[in-house]
């Protein structure tokens, strides 16, 4: 009955026993079990129905002898149990089958995956070689930036020193004439602080009297000729004004660089020289003056010796004039 109720369960469907005996006050009874799974309506689903019905139901005499009784037991009983045998077996054999394809199907499965696993780790091992061969390209990159860098620094230490050391105030402008770098001497003409960087040239207080700087600046990005003009400082001070475009490497315009170079030293000399021109040029003026005269006196004494010989008897000569300096030989001594 157990297997009768399991076997129910398991197929979903009627499973009926026939002539088991039962016992009731001491005798047996031959009664038919059937097991039914109920799936409706809703409210009994997953419960099971077991019956009990007695045999004379099912077409047997109960009030037969007893050989009678067991003649007909052992004709109805053994096939219907050997037929319930044989049912179970072939229930077996096809769970058995089953088990063994769904067995076949998850080995296929597990293969499958094995297989699908030895890809993955295959690929794995490809990635982990590649990202070993990346990683040598990033160290020898890296070293590379390092070194460039490096080298970088070293020339922006020695440009720094090149600005410093020859005491030329440089401004760099970019192209919408803001402040891109400038050297320690150009803060002493225009008031400026590292943290001007990026503002425009036009909002920052200079010493030099030059109003024109961001226009010449703007004419020298449009025609790409270089400006020079000497500009006066508040101080006293003269500087050269150079403003010149700012090339790339690749040719390309990329703002203006101004230069201020202190001529203070050249002005002096120059109105000294300017001085010494007007002096020179007064004497000469003066020595002229002197030499004008000496010409006019000799003529003039040429000339009274030429109306003393006329008015004297013929052969008498007179007294010549004591030698002297002629203008032309007085004015090569001066």
């Amino acid at each position: 009955m157990n297997e009768a109720f399991h076997r129910a369960i398991r197929q979903k469907t009627e499973v009926t026993l026939r002539c088991v005996q039962k016992g009731t006050d001491g005798e047996k009874q031959d009664v038919a079990v059937t097991v039914l799974p109920l799936a409706n309506p809703q409210e009994v689903q997953g419960m099971t129905l077991i019956t009990f019905e007695n045999a004379e139901v099912r077409g047997v005499t109960l009030a037969a002898p007893k050989a009678v009784r067991l003649s007909k037991l052992g004709a109805v009983g053994v096939p219907g149990e050997l037929q319930q045998a044989r049912q179970e077996l072939q229930t077996a054999r096809e769970e058995m089958q089953a088990s063994q394809e769904e067995l076949k199907s998850a080995n296929e499965e597990m293969q499958s995956i094995n297989e699908e696993l030895q890809s993955t780790n295959e690929e794995l091992t490809t990635s982990k070689e590649e990202m070993q061969s990346m990683n040598e390209e990033l160290q020898t990159t890296n070293a590379e930036l390092r070194a460039k860098v490096e080298e970088l620094s070293r020339t922006s230490d020695d440009m720094k020193n090149l600005f410093n050391s020859t005491d030329i105030a440089t401004l760099f402008l970019d192209g919408e004439l803001r402040v891109r770098r400038f050297t320690t001497q150009t803060a002493a003409l225009i008031k400026l602080i590292p943290a001007d960087a990026g503002r425009p040239i036009t909002d920052i207080v200079s010493e030099l009297d030059y109003p024109g700087l961001a226009d010449d600046s703007r004419e020298v990005l449009r025609s790409l000729v270089f400006h020079e003009r000497q500009i006066s400082a508040r101080d006293g001070r003269w500087f050269t004004v150079r403003i010149m475009p700012y090339r790339t490497q690749d040719n390309r315009i990329d703002g203006v660089v101004i230069t201020f170079v202190n001529i203070a030293v050249a002005k002096a000399l120059e109105a000294t020289l300017r001085d010494a021109l007007t002096v020179l040029r007064r004497r000469g003026t003066d020595e002229k003056s002197e030499l004008d005269s000496a010409r006019a006196v000799e003529r003039m004494l040429l000339k009274a010796q030429s109306v003393l010989e006329a008015q004297l008897p013929n052969g008498a000569k007179p007294q010549a004039l004591p030698p002297t300096d002629s203008p032309t030989a007085a004015a090569g001594k001066a």
